[in-house]
């Protein structure tokens, strides 16, 4: 799911050289886009949930970039989680559903 929507990381590996160059970028960019204001939005209305906890804990206390790169990793996960409760009907752990 990660790959469809361009959010997997892209390490380069040449000789001694070992290095992440960030996202690939070779998904579909409105996707891309959307899951990274999803996660924001993630951020704010279930902020008891599994996820927002592990960015909470990751992330949060870093500067500005550091929560940049964390929300991509986030929407990464959060896209594999509402896949799944999509496919499977597994709600994503500790997130709460309103009527």
């Amino acid at each position: 799911m990660g790959a469809c929507a361009g959010l997997t990381p892209t390490p380069y590996d040449s000789g001694d050289s070992r290095r992440e160059q960030g996202i690939c970028k070779a998904g579909n960019k409105k996707i891309r886009c959307l899951m990274v204001e999803l996660s924001w939005l993630w951020l704010r209305y279930q902020p008891d949930s599994a996820l927002s906890q592990w960015y909470q804990r990751r992330f949060a206390e870093g500067g500005k970039r550091q929560r940049r790169i964390g929300i991509v990793a986030m929407a990464r996960k959060l896209l594999v989680a509402l896949w799944r409760y999509v496919e499977h009907g597994v709600l994503p752990e500790g997130a709460v559903l309103s009527s």
